[in-house]
């Protein structure tokens, strides 16, 4: 641009006997400056606005991340939660003796069956092959609680802390469902990620 508009100077300068004003020169610079200041700030703020949020496209728009180009790696996540019964239910399942039957067996089956149902509950995750599902429920007598433990296991391209959470999410729930008869006041808490490895981000730990 700059070369072009010293040939433009030259051309007049010969014709007219003096050159353009600099102002026209300096304005179609700063013009031009100006423009592609204004363009290049424009996109380096679509790119900060949604780095590091791999389910949202370059517009704000919802999208599915494309793991084609991933590589294939051992992947296991392990998550946590509590179910705070209250003494009263708590001493009910303690003794097996909730109407519906035994609360922590069937929220271990509930448990393995949501994580193999991820896919289908959340929109955005992938359809992965799940090699190993654990779901372990214990009774904490400390708080009246239930304690559940959820890991996931898959050879894919993908993470399974979904499958992880999921698990632990929908035997809380199945927990509070067996359970509500008996008491309105049952809450479900403390879910959440604790170990994950695999994957081009490695390893992870709360505790680290």
């Amino acid at each position: 641009m700059s070369k072009a508009i010293s040939e433009l100077n030259q051309e007049m300068e010969s014709v007219f006997g003096e050159p353009p004003p600099s102002s026209l020169s300096g304005s179609i610079d700063n013009q031009t400056m100006t423009q592609d200041l204004k363009l290049s700030t424009v996109e380096m703020d679509d790119k900060k606005s949604f780095a590091g949020l791999t389910h949202i496209g370059s517009k704000g728009e919802a999208q599915m991340v494309d793991v084609s180009l991933k590589d294939i790696s051992k992947r296991v996540a392990i998550a946590r939660g509590k179910v705070i019964l209250g003494q009263k239910v708590f001493d009910l399942v303690s003794a097996n003796q909730m109407g519906k039957g035994d609360v922590l067996s069937v929220a271990k089956l509930a448990g393995i069956c949501g994580a193999k149902q991820t896919s289908n509950l959340i929109p955005l995750c992938h359809n992965i092959n799940l090699t190993h599902v654990r779901v372990d429920l214990a009774l904490n007598p400390q708080n009246f609680s239930v304690e559940i433990e959820g890991e996931a296991a898959s050879d894919g391209k993908t993470g399974v802390e979904m499958e992880a959470l999921t698990a632990v999410t929908v035997a809380s729930l199945t927990v509070y469902d067996m359970c509500k008869a008996a008491s309105k006041d049952i809450q479900i808490t403390d879910i959440r990620l604790e170990h994950k490895t695999g994957g081009k981000s490695g390893d992870w730990s709360r505790d680290k």
